[in-house]
């Protein structure tokens, strides 16, 4: 079967882009990176992307009129290059109604809470382990969604939990978080690779089964 075309969105350093690399590169996931696209000029997974071969662009939302020219912008990137797949891989900007139904059910978000904990508007990176700790709950993880219309709240492929300890700090919560993050992140993008992922309503059904071993 040919590898599958993914795109990726980023803002930052880029760890997971970094995991789906190795787990592309190791055999591990039938696909192809063609595109990483940051809304931050100095998001470091640019340059693991360029580093890595892959076409990594820069494009500034200040460069357009509202979110809407922005995310079509985007858009015509992705097809250009005929993707896939979209995987927001540490993305800080919601999508627009158009990018969501262009690729209805073929976009991929990893959140670092069990959504529907500690998720929604204004709950990404450092905000959502302090609020975790202040909280005072025994366990948190990861979630990896796909995308609709709202702020985390597409259907749930994989869930992993992480628990909180007493000692815990945000840096050191974030740091089990993101190692969970790397793993199920990757494991999901194989078994949509894989063709063995249905959405049914609110529920996605993992069908048949499969052999993750090797993801990291």
């Amino acid at each position: 079967m040919a590898p599958i075309k993914i795109g990726l969105l980023i803002s930052g350093s880029g760890t997971n882009l970094q995991a789906i690399m190795d787990n592309i590169q190791g055999g591990h996931i039938n696909a192809r990176i063609e595109l990483i696209i940051s809304n931050k000029k100095d998001a470091y997974g640019l340059e693991r992307g360029r580093r890595a071969g892959i076409t990594s662009l820069y494009i500034d939302r200040a460069s357009f009129k509202d979110e809407e020219e922005y995310n079509l912008s985007l858009i015509r990137e992705f097809k250009a290059r005929k993707v896939d797949l979209i995987v927001l891989a540490g993305y800080l900007r919601a999508l627009s109604k158009d990018f969501i139904a262009e690729y209805r059910d073929k976009i991929i978000n990893i959140h670092p809470s069990l959504i529907p904990s500690f998720s929604g508007k204004g709950y990404y990176g450092q905000r959502v382990h302090e609020e975790v700790l202040r909280y005072g709950v025994k366990i948190s993880g990861a979630t990896v969604h796909f995308v609709d219309e709202g702020m985390d709240t597409g259907p749930i492929i994989l869930q992993e939990p992480v628990h909180v300890r007493d000692e815990d700090t945000i840096e050191s919560l974030r740091e089990r978080v993101l190692a969970v993050e790397h793993r199920i992140l990757s494991q999901a993008i194989k078994l949509y690779c894989d063709n063995r992922l249905e959405i049914v309503g609110r529920k996605v059904i993992v069908k048949g089964e499969g052999d993750e071993k090797g993801i990291d």
